[in-house]
């Protein structure tokens, strides 16, 4: 089972997948990349759990495989 990611982490790899921002929005952050948009967690104590990134890799279209390999 995949390890929580931080913050920092989780926009570091989104940058790498072509995603710009994090642009500031009304309660949360967004990264974009063309037509696709999505929502980053605010920063919080703590990591982001697997299954909250899971869900913005699918908002995103992207899949886990190619997530993992960025690591």
């Amino acid at each position: 089972m995949p390890k929580p990611i931080s913050r920092r982490e989780l926009i570091r790899r989104f940058r790498e997948l072509g995603f710009e921002g994090p642009i500031p929005g009304s309660k949360h952050g967004t990264m974009r990349k063309d037509l696709v948009s999505v929502t980053i967690p605010n920063p919080h104590q703590g990591d982001i759990d697997w299954s909250l990134t899971k869900r913005l890799l699918n908002q995103a279209h992207i899949e886990t495989q190619t997530w993992e390999d960025l690591a």
